[in-house]
């Protein structure tokens, strides 16, 4: 339409008006199914987003964990350095050995509990990074349901223009694919 009261029609828009002014049975039931799978694609959209939201803070999550890994792994270096310098301390002539000796020890002790806790670590981080590749794999599955739900409008659409019944029943078989993915993603397959 133009500023001036010209106003040009796009192939469909006169079919549409008119089906939008009609008692066309037909095209209501298009209308509203085009209506419902909106809706429909809108929640699967939504879930779609949140289980991608929950992939990236599954892995942001693993990433932390695996740097407080290697820190702990770096400490764990430290005291293995402290204990090899006190080792070697021990065979100086004249050095208290009894004093080198419980520092060995005592480092040993000190590098279990750190070797446990850093192996810990990796662990969460290796199940971090599980559930980011579940919620990934899910957010698929929801994505897939919804661009089935959007080619069902689509199709609905040029349903509505040529008004051929195999049209409308193609439009709603690949609806209902987009509800069986859409339930895979639901129960996590």
């Amino acid at each position: 339409m133009s500023g001036h009261g010209f106003h040009v029609h796009g192939p469909h828009d006169h079919e549409l008006e008119h089906a939008a002014h009609g008692n066309d049975d037909f095209a209501s039931k298009i209308a509203v199914m085009t209506a419902i799978m909106a809706t429909v694609g809108a929640l699967f959209g939504y879930e779609g987003g949140a289980t991608q939201n929950d992939a990236a803070m599954f892995k942001n999550d693993s990433a932390i964990k695996k740097t407080e890994a290697s820190n702990q792994w770096n400490y764990y270096q430290s005291k293995s350095s402290k204990q090899n310098l006190a080792e070697l301390a021990m065979v100086i002539p004249g050095a208290d050995v009894a004093k080198y000796k419980a520092d060995v020890e005592r480092y040993k002790v000190e590098k279990e509990d750190i070797k446990k806790k850093a192996e810990a670590l990796e662990k969460e981080s290796l199940d971090r990074e599980e559930k980011s590749k579940e919620a990934l794999h899910q957010h698929h599955r929801w994505a897939q349901a919804m661009t089935a739900v959007q080619i069902a409008i689509s199709l609905a659409a040029i349903t509505l223009l040529t008004k051929k019944k195999w049209l409308q029943y193609a439009s709603y078989g690949v609806a209902g694919v987009g509800v069986v993915l859409a339930g895979l993603a639901a129960l996590h397959i």
